[in-house]
């Protein structure tokens, strides 16, 4: 799944949140399940994908991932819920 992503993390349903960028979704999702890289999602234990938009190039991708990061915690989990109302792992759907 080489393809530029926006992604969302979380710790569980309501919980802390991650928004991050890539250019290899399945990759990335797996080191922060496997805590390869120190840091955020490691320190609060932030390893569910419970949203992800993908991208034809990496400009648009960051475009998005900024526009996100902007909005409040409401509009965020808001924008999970319509996509993944059970906040399910979305790890095993891409893999």
């Amino acid at each position: 799944m080489k393809q530029p992503s926006v992604y969302i993390l979380a710790s569980k349903k309501n919980g802390t949140l991650y928004i991050g960028v890539t250019s290899d979704l399945i990759k990335r999702i797996w080191q922060h399940k496997n805590k390869v890289v120190s840091g955020f999602t490691d320190d609060y234990q932030v390893n569910t994908l419970v949203y992800f938009e993908q991208f034809d190039d990496m400009y648009a991708a960051l475009t998005r991932e900024k526009q996100l990061k902007t909005w409040g915690r409401a509009w965020k989990i808001s924008l999970i819920e319509k996509a993944n109302p059970s906040w399910k792992d979305l790890y095993d759907d891409i893999t």
